[in-house]
């Protein structure tokens, strides 16, 4: 844990884009443990029903904020106050995701993406690991989980883009391939330019899945200046999804938009904190639990920004 507190500060493009995700929103895992294990990954294993919640915190200019301790954070289940069983803000490995519209609409968006892919696998975590998932008319799984983001993100050079865009086909793939995962910290990347026109899943089906999964969802929708090909519907679309994982949606216009935003995402990713509660109240009915994380900041720092997943559905019967 950090001793002292610091704010790590977005820039420009810092020289490398890492998606090591952050330990996805809510997270209930019971344990046949008696008491607390730690393992090499940074999971934990449990005896009762627990409750992980991944927290980004931020200051009014958007710079991540780091080295806050437990005492200043609260967490709420369904409005009731809980007691922190486990705090941590450790760097730990991740399963990423990397689900990429290869539709015919992102032929002439496919290098200059391919570039910010390129440096978001730079900087990652050695024991990362990464899959692909492509789309145009359908979804299928390109490669398959590696701890060598570069040979996946290079898959896609042998893809040649066209046809229509079953995103919701793709990202739901992409979440269910994620939970397999090694690693509990689990995140997607999307990448697209265009609104759903040929899935399979309706929106409805894909927001239900990413709010019962653990999985952090991250989109970017790749656009030109005059490029109206996503639109206000789709832009408000990957919003909603990334939003209710405790994500964020980006709408980058320029190379250089695109590069800052993958580093963006990656720094965000790598100063998160994890907090673990034992829910008081009763997780295992099968409903929708809300959450809410308050910071109160130490003396000297302005107010701060949280952001995490909205809930979690309780463990059914």
């Amino acid at each position: 844990m950090r001793t002292n507190l610091s704010v790590v500060v977005l820039g420009l493009a810092i020289g490398t884009f890492l998606l090591a995700v952050a330990p996805v929103g809510a997270q209930q895992q019971p344990a046949p443990a008696p008491s607390p294990a730690q393992k090499p990954d940074g999971d934990v294993r449990l005896s009762r029903d627990i409750v992980t919640v991944h927290v980004t915190v931020s200051d009014p200019y958007g710079r991540f904020v780091t080295g806050l301790e437990q005492s200043h954070f609260e967490i709420f289940d369904d409005k009731l106050k809980q007691e922190i069983e486990f705090f941590s803000d450790d760097d730990a490995p991740v399963t990423l995701g990397i689900v990429y519209d290869v539709s015919g609409s992102m032929t002439a968006k496919l290098q200059r993406s391919l570039y910010a892919l390129k440096r978001f696998v730079e900087t990652s975590h050695n024991d990362d690991e990464f899959f692909l998932v492509g789309f145009n008319q359908r979804a299928q799984l390109i490669r398959d989980f590696s701890t060598s983001g570069e040979s996946v993100v290079s898959s896609l050079a042998l893809v040649q883009p066209q046809g229509k865009t079953a995103l919701y086909d793709a990202a739901y793939l992409g979440v269910e391939k994620a939970k397999q995962g090694r690693h509990t910290k689990r995140a997607l990347l999307l990448i697209s330019d265009g609104q759903d026109n040929s899935s399979r899943y309706s929106f409805n089906e894909l927001r239900n899945l990413v709010k019962e999964a653990d999985v952090q969802l991250y989109s970017i929708g790749v656009l030109d200046a005059s490029d109206g090909t996503l639109g206000l519907a789709g832009q408000a679309i990957l919003e909603e999804l990334s939003r209710v994982t405790g994500g964020r949606a980006f709408f980058p216009q320029s190379d250089e938009e695109l590069v800052d935003v993958c580093t963006q995402i990656a720094l965000e990713l790598r100063h998160q904190y994890s907090i673990g509660y034992y829910p008081t109240t009763n997780i295992r009915d099968g409903r929708w639990h809300k959450i809410k994380v308050k910071v109160d900041p130490p003396a000297g720092l302005p107010r701060l920004s949280v952001r995490a997943k909205e809930g979690y559905f309780g463990l059914k019967r």
